[in-house]
């Protein structure tokens, strides 16, 4: 996979670190020469000096022959012309978006481009709810520009949930099951996977089936 990141700060080089240990072919734009070429003798991936908010820019980088482009500039606003020139100007496949400010999230969505948006502040927050949450639906992260997240329910012992198997309790089409946690053992879910007290259930859902999964997991 081919794979352009904006923005070679730590967050950025951190992202093509792994995946160039991955295996994927990594290309990082960054509008710093000087940082470009400190970053070139640490990691060994292709670099572009250039400004990614720029279009002669990303098509002089070759963004039309990638397969997803990271926006993970400090910047909000950079990540957002980013991700738009990426979808609309090259077609990208899959763009990913981080997120600086948590009061912008709104703004992250397919109108500019965005497939995945990343808030680590918010997601660190739904780390901590999610370790101290049971009996409530938590956000984990954000997919198809918003209209889409993936949510963990702990099973409380008054879980409408609990004793019955996955086929049985009526999930509305706009949501999934991808993944039970039970006794830190990962469960793949089935038709006929009864659930447990206490187990940790990960669903992806629209927002508009977050209520009735809210009813049937947690209850009214």
């Amino acid at each position: 996979m081919r794979v352009a990141i904006a923005g070679a700060g730590s967050v950025g080089t951190a992202i093509a670190r792994d995946l160039h240990a991955a295996g994927h072919d990594v290309l990082v734009i960054e509008q710093d020469p000087e940082l470009v070429e400190r970053r070139r003798s640490e990691l060994d991936v292709t670099w572009v000096a250039a400004d990614a908010c720029e279009v002669s820019s990303l098509d002089s980088a070759g963004l039309a022959t990638v397969d997803v482009v990271v926006a993970a500039t400090g910047d909000d606003e950079d990540n957002l012309v980013i991700s738009l020139l990426a979808k609309q100007e090259f077609a990208v496949p899959r763009v990913v978006a981080r997120v600086n400010n948590s009061k912008n999230q709104w703004l992250f969505t397919e109108s500019w481009g965005v497939d995945v948006s990343v808030s680590t502040p918010q997601l660190l927050t739904a780390l901590v709810e999610e370790a101290v949450s049971v009996g409530s639906l938590v956000r984990l992260l954000q997919f198809q520009g918003g209209m889409a997240h993936l949510v963990e329910i702990t099973l409380a012992e008054d879980s409408p949930a609990g004793a019955t198997a996955i086929a049985d309790l009526g999930i509305p089409r706009e949501a999934t099951v991808v993944a039970v946690v039970r006794d830190d053992r990962l469960v793949v879910p089935r038709g006929d996977t009864v659930l447990q007290i206490g187990d940790e259930v990960l669903l992806l859902v629209t927002a508009d089936a977050e209520d009735a999964i809210q009813t049937l997991f947690v209850g009214s």
